[in-house]
């Protein structure tokens, strides 16, 4: 297999508003490289529907307020100090996605902000129900006019090149670049970088049920371990409360901010729920209502609950939120009856690779934004609307960081060449395709039946085992046969699930989005769950 090798100063891994937007906060002092799983747009971010949370009204809301509601939501697991970081610092990135274009609704001639589960005021600035699409395509634009922005579309990152595997120094491992697969030439592309940043998004697609698109698989969290960094918080994956239920659109989700325009939640008796199980009731926090519908789902036996919108009335639903509404339509669903069906799944890890309020890892020269880092922001459990304000935050920041980069002369050029990528033992796997189907379709399953929204100690401890045993069967099927992108996938998958289910059970408590059968109690500290 033919190896490609480039330079760059910064390496970018994701497209989505994290890469993007730290690519421009670079690019005047580097030269950077973005690497895309697919296209440029097709990132989790793209289907961002609510919006960026951020004070912009402070004659109703405050910093205080805000800091305040995300810790509520976190459960006790926030770092205080990134929360006041990020919830300071974000109406300023506002203002600059105003700038540059960013075409938020509007109420008459100020923005209009809406209001999402676990917040005290409405607080979320948005573009309709798209406004990670609408934001994504301005700063795009502007990436594509940079001239110091190349991009690689359709390379799948294989694995970080550390000196700990390179060239050890038994001092410190630090991050030269990566190794990326050409899914187009069926290439290997070697890229030495000076800077190397993960911003891979999640991997919802752990999980048979979630609102994630394809690329979702925890490339990201993978990479970093096997690089050797540390990785926390894995048992906090977020389950969404409202995904539309439909055998044709598997992956679409019905934003938070409908409840938070006034629809609330009915089971298949027509009956309202929410309101005995939380003060806001069907704005409830995001692992509160998820349990509550899982519960309910449960114990009717019916397959789903339904969104009320006759609060919101259907011409005002359809205009305030044109792309549900085209979702719902395409799924056959008659929205002149007023009620979607919808389910929980998988939407947002809460942990990740553990950063520091620089994002950097553990490995030197290597960083990590947005999901598939764990900063101390979301805690047990999200706050609404609040990752895309990490994703702007966190790169503003690191891009302030490196302003004077191209002054640093020893900081330019990278300290090691990569070796070619070594595939001379590997066999095609044309006819071994069934293993990764049926692998990929076990874990996902898996992770659902005894690591989703309830848990106990003997399915986690069910889920341990076979995991293990199908993540060595999957190691050595991945080092004996040639590369795909469905092989490199369920990999990442495979391991992401073991860390996950470690980290589960070594939280011997229920909090925020972990809930375990066998200890109901929270404990009176909070700590976070590290594993290396």
């Amino acid at each position: 297999m033919k190896t490609v090798h480039r330079e760059c100063d910064a390496l970018i891994l994701g497209c989505g508003v994290s890469g993007l937007y730290l690519a421009l906060h670079l690019a005047d002092s580097m030269r950077v490289l973005i690497v895309s799983k697919g296209a440029a747009h097709a990132s989790n971010s793209w289907w961002a529907q609510g919006g960026v949370a951020a004070v912009l009204d402070p004659k109703n809301d405050s910093s205080s307020k805000h800091v305040h509601d995300t810790l509520s939501a976190g459960a006790g697991m926030c770092h205080k100090d990134i929360v006041e970081f990020v919830v300071e610092r974000g109406p300023a990135e506002l203002h600059k996605l105003i700038e540059w274009g960013v075409p938020f609704s509007k109420k008459q001639q100020d923005l209009h902000l809406t209001l999402e589960g676990g917040h005290s005021e409405r607080r979320v600035a948005h573009v309709k129900d798209h406004t990670g699409q609408s934001i994504m395509e301005v700063l795009l634009e502007r990436a594509f006019d940079h001239p110091n922005i190349d991009f690689l579309n359709n390379h799948m990152a294989i694995d970080l090149v550390v000196s700990d595997q390179v060239e050890p120094t038994f001092e410190h491992n630090a991050c030269f670049g990566a190794y990326l697969y050409n899914m187009d030439s069926h290439e290997v592309c070697a890229v030495n970088a000076a800077k190397t940043f993960l911003c891979t998004g999640g991997h919802g697609r752990l999980y048979q049920f979630t609102s994630n698109p394809e690329a979702a698989t925890g490339d990201g969290v993978a990479m970093a371990w096997r690089a050797g960094c540390r990785v926390a918080n894995l048992e906090f994956m977020q389950f969404h409360p409202t995904c539309l239920f439909s055998p044709k659109l598997k992956t679409f989700l019905i934003s938070e901010a409908v409840r938070g325009e006034g629809a609330v939640l009915l089971d298949h008796l027509g009956n309202r729920f929410m309101q005995d199980v939380h003060p806001q009731a069907d704005l409830a926090p995001r692992d509160i209502v998820s349990r509550a519908i899982d519960k309910t789902i449960k114990s009717s036996g019916h397959p789903c609950v339904y969104l009320d919108i006759e609060p919101i009335g259907l011409d005002r639903f359809k205009d305030h939120f044109p792309s549900i509404a085209k979702a719902c339509e395409r799924a056959g669903i008659d929205l002149s009856a007023l009620k979607i069906p919808v389910v929980p799944a998988a939407h947002y890890s809460c942990g990740g690779v553990v950063v520091d309020k620089n994002a950097a890892t553990n490995v030197k020269n290597l960083s990590a934004i947005g999901e598939v880092a764990c900063s101390g922001l979301h805690g047990a459990n999200r706050l609404a609307s609040n990752s895309l304000l990490e994703n702007l935050v966190f790169a503003r920041h690191v891009g302030e960081i490196n302003k004077d980069f191209a002054s640093k002369k020893d900081a330019k050029k990278p300290k090691v060449k990569i070796p070619n990528w070594d595939a001379s033992d590997t066999v095609s796997s044309k006819e071994e395709r069934v293993v990764t189907n049926h692998s990929w379709d076990e874990i996902r399953r898996m992770m659902w039946n005894y690591v989703g929204i309830h848990r106990s100690d003997s399915r986690l401890l069910r889920a341990k085992r076979r995991i293990s045993q199908l993540r060595q069967e999957i190691e050595e099927f991945y080092w004996l046969y040639e590369l795909t992108p469905e092989i490199m996938e369920v990999r990442n998958l495979s391991l992401v699930a073991e860390l996950t289910v470690q980290c589960a059970m070594k939280r011997k408590e229920s909090r925020g989005i972990h809930l375990t059968t066998d200890y109901l109690e929270q404990k009176a500290k909070a700590i976070d769950t590290i594993i290396r």
